[in-house]
């Protein structure tokens, strides 16, 4: 999909209002149920479980096929390892022929929408039907799953029950889901029935036992598992596992992170044809008689994939679709959007492996960096580093263009030029700015959901020099500012240094400190990343400070993450990013340390939903936070910064629904998808008008610039700040 199709595709998808409708119910049913059922237990140790079972199953992975096909053969199963699609479609139609099939019903499974299965049968004159409710409601649309989860979670209930109406030829009512439900079984019990061919996925394939595993919350699977005279189940060969004992601790953890439920309504062992054990939430077991049963797994690219040192992570993945439910990305456009069978962060790396590099160059732009997804997956898989790391090799393939080259490798790393051309920009933006925004932009998809910001008269460094405090100290700070704070918002770096000169930190201005190279990284230019870092790391060991304090989180990922791994293995430049990455502190951590916030109660104290508990005589101004992706996300920072909040006695702190949430920004993402931003910058504006706040605090400049914009651009009478601002103004007396 080239880059202009998948814009169009974006902003037809942020315009379509049912989709919009339905990607907010079901997602935030999903997140809800999800946070409600994992209340209570160790969830860092499971998924520390889970993570450890999956690595030693695909670093055994031969082995694990192995037994597995060895042990399911014993007990009269057929198994048959295909290295791609055309393979596996080969096998199961020629079966199909050989026993004379015309019909076959199916269960859910992703991995027959990966390798095309029901057009390749229809092909051949065999009719698949599906038979789960999702899956069936799609196939009846004529449309793909969106969902690895929920395969119609694209279409609200009104447009189900016009489709399904359409079908049966008479009126559904949309409001009531169990009639949706008896439709679907009326019209599929026949099916069930008629069918010579039974085709479903599994969600774990036992090595020790020759087991395959389904999860369903539908009994369609056991239908189609029992019924039909054959059964063929195609399973990705990263689902194998060794034991029992495995398949059950993946069992604790997938219907929770999928649908927030303890144990999902229906979980099927199999084992062969004639050893059919059904295990129901009741206890109940039934066992069925003898069947044909074929087990096709399947390679498709996983192989590949697992022999790459750096992707082989991802087939750790256990398709339980928690990282699409909080993908802000996700939530804005949808599954459909990613082009192919797996969508979000996840699947534009199986798709690099399934489809082809050039397949899915474009799709790893959609994916913000905010890291949601990494805090929600039971595999703890780092998505957004593997994102980047997809980046980087299709840069590795494709080069960079001219603009990008002068941006990553002439502009950004040299504070001269960036400095001139700050210079050149305030004479350029000058017609259009107004209160310190640009307005009348004529860049009609970047301007339209948000104001611009217009460059300083001044930046920082002119402004402060490099000596920010006089005063002697015996801790030294230096205070990397960063790009956005330099020439947008100095006023956040003069707070910063003012803070911590009031605590009596000696803070100072690195000389000539080019950017921090994150938007060389996220644009996958590794070498111009690598080259900044470089360079920040020699400015900073400058004057040798005990900290490096930085007020913008993206900076700080870049200096205790990024650097760290983009120079991993060179014996002179891995040592020096490790030295700057422990003596990094993000500007509210620091601060929250020096003043021992929250370790002492406010002088107004405040419950867990952020109401006060005692009525001040005099109505304060109340005050919420927006917690950034990447200090939440990434630098694990979020209790620090409504401690100092609540310290505050002379504002109401209230917190906001939805914490955590993006705010779309994302850097260059806001640029190249700007409707996509927007729509997920209006869900997090809908937040901060529901708290009443009258001031929204945030400790990003980028977080700043997107929340600033858009409240402007609406016409709020909300203020926008960073932290440092408001404890800035604290030491004035004045709110």
């Amino acid at each position: 999909m080239d880059k202009r199709q998948l814009k169009r595709n974006v902003n037809a998808a942020v315009a379509d209002e049912h989709l919009q409708t339905a990607l907010s119910r079901a997602t935030a049913i999903f997140r809800f149920m999800r946070e409600l059922t994992f209340q209570g237990l160790a969830v860092d140790e499971l998924r520390s479980q889970i993570r450890a079972i999956k690595e030693w199953s695909i670093d055994n992975l031969p082995d694990l096929i192995a037994r597995f096909t060895a042990e399911a053969e014993a007990v009269g199963a057929k198994v048959f390892v295909a290295p791609d699609a055309a393979a596996a479609n080969r096998y199961i139609g020629e079966l199909a022929m050989e026993r004379g099939i015309g019909l076959a019903v199916k269960s859910k499974s992703m991995v027959t929408e990966e390798i095309g299965l029901n057009a390749y049968l229809r092909q051949r004159g065999v009719k698949a039907v599906e038979t789960d409710l999702g899956e069936w409601i799609v196939q009846l649309a004529e449309e793909r799953p969106s969902h690895m989860l929920a395969p119609a979670i694209h279409k609200p209930r009104e447009e189900v029950a016009k489709l399904l109406a359409k079908t049966i030829g008479r009126e559904v009512v949309s409001d009531d889901i169990p009639s949706l439900v008896a439709v679907a079984r009326q019209e599929l019990r026949q099916s069930f029935i008629d069918a010579g061919l039974g085709i479903s996925g599994a969600n774990i394939a036992i090595a020790n036992t020759g087991t395959i595993v389904i999860v369903s919350n539908e009994g369609n699977a056991r239908l189609v598992t029992t019924l039909p005279p054959v059964h063929v189940a195609v399973i990705g060969i990263e689902k194998t596992v060794s034991t029992l004992a495995e398949a059950t601790k993946i069992l604790e953890i997938l219907p929770p992170s999928a649908t927030g439920q303890k144990i999902s309504s229906y979980v099927s062992f199999i084992t062969g044809p004639s050893r059919t054990a059904d295990i129901e939430c009741s206890l109940t077991i039934g066992v069925h008689g003898p069947k044909e049963m074929h087990i096709v797994l399947l390679d498709n690219g996983r192989n590949q994939m697992r022999d790459d040192p750096v992707f082989r992570e991802a087939l750790y993945c256990i398709k339980c679709a928690a990282c699409l439910n909080v993908c802000p990305t996700y939530q804005a456009v949808g599954g459909h959007v990613f082009g192919y069978t797996y969508a979000g962060g996840i699947g534009a790396i199986l798709t690099a492996f399934l489809n082809g590099l050039d397949e899915a160059a474009n799709l790893a732009e959609l994916c913000l960096g905010c890291g949601a997804c990494l805090s929600v997956c039971p595999a703890k898989i780092d998505i957004p580093r593997l994102v980047l790391a997809l980046r980087e090799r299709i840069v590795e393939a494709k080069g960079i263009t001219f603009l990008e080259h002068v941006f990553y490798d002439r502009l950004l790393p040299n504070s001269r030029i960036l400095e001139r051309a700050h210079m050149l920009g305030r004479v350029v933006q000058r017609p259009l700015v107004r209160r310190g925004l640009i307005r009348g932009v004529p860049f009609s998809g970047v301007a339209k959901s948000r104001s611009l910001p217009a460059l300083a008269a001044r930046s920082l460094g002119s402004r402060v020099g490099n000596a920010a405090a006089s005063q002697p100290a015996t801790t030294k700070v230096a205070f990397y500012s960063g790009c956005l704070i330099e020439h947008i918002y100095p006023e956040i770096g003069e707070a910063v240094l003012r803070v911590l000169e009031n605590h009596g930190v000696s803070a100072s201005l690195p000389k000539e400190a080019p950017c921090c190279g994150a938007p060389a990284r996220h644009a996958g230019d590794r070498a111009s990343a690598v080259a900044m870092a470089k360079r920040n790391i020699t400015v900073l060991e400058d004057g040798k400070p005990d900290y490096v304090i930085v007020a913008c989180p993206t900076c700080g990922q870049a200096f205790i993450h990024d650097y760290p791994q983009l120079l991993a293995g060179d014996p002179v430049w891995e040592p020096r990013a490790l030295k700057l990455a422990a003596r990094t502190v993000d500007f509210t951590r620091f601060v929250a340390k020096v003043t021992n916030a929250g370790s002492a109660k406010p002088s107004i104290s405040v419950d867990d939903a952020g109401s006060e508990a005692q009525q001040p005589e005099v109505p304060r101004t109340k005050i919420t936070y927006h917690d950034p992706c990447h200090l939440k996300q990434h630098l694990g920072i979020s209790e620090e910064p409504r401690a100092l909040l609540k310290s505050l006695t002379d504002y109401e702190y209230v917190e906001m629904a939805g914490t955590g949430a993006c705010c779309g920004f994302g850097g260059s993402f806001s640029l190249k998808f700007p409707e996509a931003s927007g729509s997920i910058l209006a869900r997090r504006l809908a937040d901060v008008e529901a708290s009443g706040a009258d001031i929204v605090v945030t400790a990003c400049p980028g977080c700043v610039m997107q929340l600033r914009g858009g409240i402007d651009k609406r016409g709020m009478r909300v203020q926008v700040t960073h932290l440092a601002e408001v404890l800035a103004k604290g030491l004035d007396g004045r709110t």
